[in-house]
């Protein structure tokens, strides 16, 4: 691993943007990282402060790394004598040189779920939890590589906007390192959440609007003010984070690719990464193979769906749904998502918010998880693609679990019943279990 941190990139300071990867070079804190690759034109960009989204076009930046020189130096012999269980286990794949302290993220359990399975009818299950990350959510992958670049490009103060779990993930990782975090949360935002932020020092900005309203007023925050921005679907580095859940999935099946994965889809920005992981441990011949990926998204939220069903174009959609994490009228990530599902022969899957709400419990009590509406979602998506007959029973499953149940507990419930009220006599024990 130190043989591979130590080589070396030649700093750009030039401002062009060249079109092909190479003569591309990497700025710094990027690693191995060679440069930044737009998902709808093509164009190159070097990775340098300040370059988010391409300067060509707009499209989002996808990075790139030197993989010849990472195969030199890496294998699964060198993963398998590495004893770090967290993200940073994967550091020649990250855009960064150095780590980020603090709580341990990553390396999530991969949990066996066979009563479920077998009431689904498919050969193999599991559900990848990752509600135990610090923050309870999938996004402190995210915002690790996030601020670990804020960090190494001098940034001292981080913005996002969020419906909840990456602002959470951002301001619980930033606390622990002492960078100070802006958050646009909408309104409706769950208290959980905004909670969760104010407790770990972030100052919080509630707008009095849509999701999509408070990312575009973070966006021209960014850009008036300087701050460094972490926006899902903006920023290319948080895709990065991201991914480390496919490695994650490799080695601790033993490196037997699931045949399919299912995915929670909002903004678009965990099913491509999801993707790009998979496809970087193939490419590297960790692999042979990758999974199909099964993209679930709410019934009123189904921008990308539809997009991966028709003509591959992203338009607008309400965005309601209870699964408030999920709940996107214009994925921003959404290009890539529609790639990741086409090129891995998947499809994707809408479900309605009655069976995202059943879903949490069928989840809980089949696999003892506990997980928000958007990760439930996942769930609720492969039940219809079962019904559907979309999956084969021969397949195994991979289910992503992206946030833990007590992020919204009003949600969860919605699905249940209250509790019994009884008087504090052991008479009333009698009333309602003696004989």
């Amino acid at each position: 691993m130190s043989d591979v941190g130590s080589i070396s990139n030649i700093d750009d300071n030039s401002g062009e943007h060249p079109r092909s990867g190479a003569g591309s070079t990497s700025g710094p804190g990027a690693g191995l990282a060679t440069g930044l690759r737009c998902v709808h034109c093509d164009a190159v960009s070097p990775l340098k402060d300040g370059i988010y989204v391409c300067p060509s076009c707009g499209g989002n930046h996808s990075v790139e790394y030197d993989l010849d020189a990472i195969r030199r130096a890496w294998d699964r012999a060198v993963l398998d004598g590495n004893d770090d269980r967290t993200i940073w286990r994967y550091a020649p794949l990250l855009p960064v040189t150095g780590r980020l302290e603090g709580p341990p993220v990553g390396w999530t359990p991969l949990v066996p779920a066979p009563a479920l399975a077998r009431t689904l009818g498919i050969r193999e299950l599991f559900f990848k939890d990752d509600g135990r990350n610090p923050s309870a959510s999938f996004k402190d992958r995210a915002s690790s590589i996030a601020l670990q670049r804020a960090r190494e490009t001098g940034h001292e103060l981080v913005t996002g906007a969020s419906t909840g779990n990456a602002a959470s993930a951002t301001a619980v990782l930033a606390a622990a390192v002492g960078l100070r975090t802006r958050i646009f949360v909408p309104r409706t935002a769950p208290r959980a959440k905004i909670a969760q932020l104010l407790t770990f020092g972030a100052e919080v900005l509630a707008v009095d609007g849509t999701y999509d309203q408070a990312f575009d007023l973070c966006i021209e925050a960014s850009r008036r003010y300087g701050w460094y921005n972490r926006n899902t679907g903006f920023n290319p580095y948080t895709r990065e984070g991201k991914k480390t859940v496919s490695f994650e999935i490799c080695e601790q099946r033993h490196w037997i690719v699931p045949d399919l994965v299912v995915v929670p889809v909002g903004d678009g920005n965990i099913i491509s990464g999801v993707w790009k992981g998979f496809r970087e441990f193939e490419r590297l011949g960790f692999i042979d193979r990758c999974p199909r990926l099964l993209a679930a998204q709410a019934d009123e939220s189904a921008a990308i769906v539809r997009a991966a069903r028709g003509d591959g174009i992203i338009r607008p959609v309400s965005g309601d749904t209870v699964a408030d994490s999920i709940s996107v009228s214009l994925p921003r990530d959404g290009e890539a998502a529609v790639q990741a599902i086409r090129e891995s022969g998947g499809f994707g899957i809408t479900v309605p918010d009655d069976a995202i709400l059943a879903a949490i419990g069928e989840v809980a009590r089949g696999a003892g998880i506990f997980g928000e509406p958007a990760a439930s979602a996942a769930w609720a998506g492969l039940r219809e693609a079962v019904r559907q007959g979309l999956v084969d029973p021969a397949w195994s499953v991979v289910v992503l679990i992206t946030g833990n149940g007590l992020k919204d507990v009003a949600s969860a419930m919605k699905a249940v019943s209250e509790p019994r009220i009884i008087s504090p006599d052991a008479s009333a024990l009698d009333a309602l279990f003696g004989a």
